[in-house]
């Protein structure tokens, strides 16, 4: 017992299904086509494509494509130069999407839809005053609206510590657009047993980030260019086998997500959870790991140039190891246009048969070959080797 692995996680279904089996950030950075003349602050084609960093679309200049084409609302990051020529099929206005597929001059698509449901964008750089070359670039829009959910709950849920109850599983769940961590909790019997009569779920907190005395950095975090790191790792009580899991949140702590997972004393004999009270809970913070243990280093696991993480014929495998970190991403320009956020999160519940209280929680990222992946949680069992 003391050897095998009491690490659990959800395999992949047999079928992904939006809503059911996974969920999306969507419309954190989309891939996004404007003309260099469009994001000059002097109207010049000056420039090149990779100049143009971190902008905003400043004109529409003689109505070209610009006009034909929702605009970016937001900040404009990592253009570059694709083609003089593309043809663009506009996905339809109620879509996630803003491009079905591109096409460039020598019959390239990027992105697999074949068919457009409307009129093909004849796309043409021009030249302008004999010596401009006014090309159009391929951006990445980081844009907040309402079809953009990017939305992380930052309040902590807890098991009823009152009746005993601890944490025996979890999921991601996205409600109202926010995305959050929901707890299944039994109560617990001596030793290690749990009264599996009891199980539920505990309901996520039901607001919006518009509503009244919600506040952004308090209730939630929203995601940018510039904050969109998750953190890869699992938090365990090593020290004490006394502890295990009565709460958890997500924790943000300089500019990184990851998890808070809170820790309630219990005696392993009669199965009685110590301290009722918030303050007599212990936690484990991995985000804050990173300011107070110089030898605590992470690695960022590159996703970027990948498919839809749904379009792969193979299951996925974790592919993450503790203290690794990612970057939400767009798909590449290739394989989709850089249409969709990536990697998906998984919205399977990740429990144990039989239930079984917990030492510690975690997330991990799995993905195949070529696909964008999926961001999961995972739970670590209850050790009970000591007690044999």
């Amino acid at each position: 017992m003391e050897k095998a692995d009491r690490v659990a996680w959800r395999c992949d279904p047999e079928k992904h299904v939006h809503k059911v089996t996974y969920d999306e950030v969507t419309r954190l950075l989309q891939g996004f086509i404007e003309n260099e003349i469009d994001l000059s602050n002097d109207e010049s084609c000056g420039e090149t494509c990779p100049d143009y960093r971190n902008t905003t679309t400043i004109g529409c200049f003689d109505q070209k494509f610009c006009s034909q084409q929702p605009k970016c609302e937001g900040r404009i990051h990592d253009c570059q130069f694709v083609d003089s020529d593309l043809s663009v099929c506009q996905s339809p206005t109620s879509s996630y999407r803003r491009y079905e597929y591109i096409q460039n001059s020598d019959g390239q698509k990027f992105g697999e839809h074949e068919m457009c449901w409307r009129d093909v964008n004849n796309v043409e750089s021009w030249s302008r005053w004999l010596f401009w070359r006014c090309s159009y670039c391929f951006c990445l829009c980081d844009e907040p609206s309402p079809i953009s959910d990017r939305y992380f709950s930052l309040r902590k849920t807890r098991s009823d510590v009152r009746a005993n109850k601890v944490v025996t599983g979890v999921r991601f769940v996205k409600k109202n657009r926010v995305f959050h961590i929901q707890i299944q909790q039994g109560q617990l019997l001596p030793r290690g047993a749990i009264n599996e009569s009891t199980l539920e779920w505990v309901p996520v907190d039901d607001y919006k980030i518009n509503d009244a005395n919600i506040t952004e950095g308090v209730d939630y975090y929203a995601m940018s260019y510039e904050n969109r790191r998750i953190n890869l790792d699992e938090t365990i009580f090593e020290h004490d086998r006394i502890f295990i899991v009565t709460g958890v949140r997500f924790h943000v702590f300089k500019n990184y997500l990851g998890l808070k997972v809170y820790f309630s004393r219990h005696n392993f004999v009669d199965g009685k959870v110590r301290g009722y009270k918030e303050e007599d809970e212990k936690y484990i913070d991995l985000t804050m790991m990173y300011e107070y243990n110089p030898g605590f280093q992470s690695e960022e696991l590159n996703i970027d140039n990948l498919d839809l993480p749904t379009s792969s014929k193979e299951n996925s495998q974790p592919l993450s190891k503790n203290k690794q970190y990612l970057k939400f991403v767009n798909t590449g320009l290739e394989a989709d246009a850089g249409q969709t956020t990536i990697p998906f999160i998984d919205i399977q519940d990740v429990v144990s048969n039989p239930p079984v209280p917990l030492a510690g929680l975690g997330i991990y990222y799995k993905s195949s070959p070529g696909s964008g992946g999926f961001v999961a949680p995972k739970v670590i069992s209850f050790d009970y080797a000591a007690y044999v």
